[in-house]
């Protein structure tokens, strides 16, 4: 089936069942689970039962879809997301993004979990990310382009929105969290990195890696609608004490960060003029 008509009947699926004035929508990476409990719920939906989307198979991603108000915003929350690593294409792993402007959002709010590279970030603290790097073996945009969803040729010299970021960093400021700023590498995963691929991740200008969000963010910006992300920094990955990777402390560290997370975002969201 066409990819323009799975993305129609989604949306359309979704519009006849209440979802209308999408204010923002916002990605429920790694770090965000608790914004949940911070929106006035309207409606939700398993990710099963929403024709043509995939269904998350990655532990810590519940895979429903939440659409209510949030600090005065109308939001749909997607808890969950689809990697690459997964064996889903790219059109699928950005499916969320897609379907989320055509029900009128208006902003993109994305979270992850990633390594830190940079010697000055420690885990447990925030990654705004002002860049990244794009290291997967393909495109959403791959394939035949649908103008209704953007132009053939983005432009990426500013794929993190400049008057949206600077927002967020604000918003940190006067929430007293504090936050870094940095460029984050996608990797396609789910292996984790050797050390002479960290010491090239470093010197190529890389702050974080991890293996989502840029597929989401070059929709994003192909259908033009502004993003920001923030990066959880998860674990410390410096080639010269390199340990063992240990999922139990990421979870750890994820966990950590979510209240100043969900605060930053629900903040964030009540201060966005769309």
């Amino acid at each position: 089936m066409d990819a323009l008509v799975e993305l129609n009947e989604s949306a359309a699926y979704l519009q006849e069942r209440g979802i209308e004035d999408v204010d923002v929508a916002i990605v429920l990476g790694t770090g965000l689970g608790g914004l949940v409990d911070s929106i006035d719920i309207l409606h939700s939906w398993s990710y099963s039962q929403i024709p043509h989307l995939p269904v998350a198979t990655v532990e810590q991603h519940f895979g429903k879809l939440i659409y209510g108000v949030l600090n005065g915003k109308k939001v749909i929350a997607w808890q969950g997301r689809f990697h690459f690593y997964e064996g889903y294409s790219m059109e699928q792993v950005v499916k969320p993004v897609r379907i989320s402007r055509m029900l009128g959002a208006k902003a993109l709010l994305i979270s992850n979990a990633s390594g830190s590279l940079n010697p000055a970030f420690v885990k447990g603290e925030l990654m705004v990310i002002e860049d990244h790097i794009n290291l997967l073996p393909d495109t959403p945009l791959r394939g035949a382009n649908f103008p209704t969803l953007g132009t053939r040729f983005p432009d990426m010299s500013e794929p993190y929105d400049a008057t949206l970021t600077a927002l967020l960093k604000e918003t940190a400021l006067e929430s007293g969290i504090d936050v870094h700023e940095g460029v984050y590498a996608s990797v396609a995963g789910p292996q984790l990195e050797t050390r002479a691929e960290y010491r090239y991740l470093r010197a190529i200008g890389a702050d974080a890696v991890g293996m989502s969000t840029v597929p989401e963010v070059i929709a994003s910006v192909h259908m033009n609608m502004p993003c920001a992300a923030v990066s959880v920094l998860t674990d410390e990955c410096n080639p010269d004490a390199l340990k063992p990777f240990d999922l139990d402390e990421v979870v750890a560290m994820a966990l950590k960060a979510e209240p100043m997370l969900t605060k930053l975002f629900v903040e964030l969201v009540g201060k966005m003029k769309l």
